[in-house]
């Protein structure tokens, strides 16, 4: 990464799951990493710093950004909740667009003015944006980062800035036992086990690499087999 001696990373969604394991494997990397979440972070280290933010508030979500230059934004907040079509729950519905699709919306237009060359913009999305019985809420918000992110690849090329997604099949993190899923039973993948957020923190690494400059605008499906 070309912008600092020490890059910096901002990863939203940092106390848990994935996105905690995103900010370990960059800390384990040489980068600096700001987490966003409303709850702490279970990471001691003397290049990770936590701020508390809850990204269905613009007010707060804006606060927490305040200061920060990041040469990498990674968006892996999130929530589900599922319903089939007659049984919304509306409220939690809008709530999940929220989360996934305002709040990267207002972060990255917040980052993008500090990014140079080398810049990364990567959200977490899921296979379930192709759709998925009882989960069209989340699909749509899902969904709604491939024209975000083939928008702002478009934009950024280019000034050397890339934008991509990483959407992992049923991944092993406590959205698996999350109430809010209701009936939705997680799917095993063929593979026989669920992905690793290790796996997909390796994925997000691997594009704030310098190697994967020439990469922006893709959905990488992390999904042991499930597309097959």
């Amino acid at each position: 990464m070309s912008q600092a001696s020490t890059p910096h990373a901002v990863v939203t969604g940092a106390s848990s799951g994935i996105g905690a394991a995103i900010a370990q494997h960059l800390l384990a990397a040489g980068w600096q990493v700001t987490g966003l979440s409303r709850r702490p972070a279970p990471i001691d280290h003397e290049l990770f710093t936590h701020r508390e933010a809850d990204l269905t508030s613009d007010a707060s979500t804006l606060a927490a950004a305040e200061g920060l230059t990041p040469s990498a934004f990674i968006h892996a907040a999130g929530l589900m909740t599922t319903g089939a079509l007659g049984e919304f729950d509306n409220a939690r519905g809008i709530t999940m667009w929220q989360v996934h699709v305002h709040a990267a919306s207002l972060l990255a237009d917040r980052f993008i003015g500090s990014m140079g060359p080398g810049g990364r913009i990567v959200l977490i999305g899921s296979r379930t944006a192709r759709g998925a019985a009882t989960r069209s809420q989340y699909a749509a918000t899902k969904a709604a980062y491939i024209g975000l992110v083939r928008s702002w690849a478009a934009e950024l090329a280019p000034r050397g800035i890339t934008a991509n997604i990483v959407s992992p099949a049923t991944t092993d993190t406590p959205m698996l036992t999350d109430p809010s899923r209701g009936a939705s039973v997680p799917r095993m993948p063929p593979m026989g086990r669920f992905i690793k957020p290790e796996e997909v923190a390796a994925t997000v690494g691997f594009l704030l690499s310098e190697p994967a400059a020439p990469i922006t605008g893709q959905n990488i499906v992390i999904c042991g087999g499930s597309s097959l």
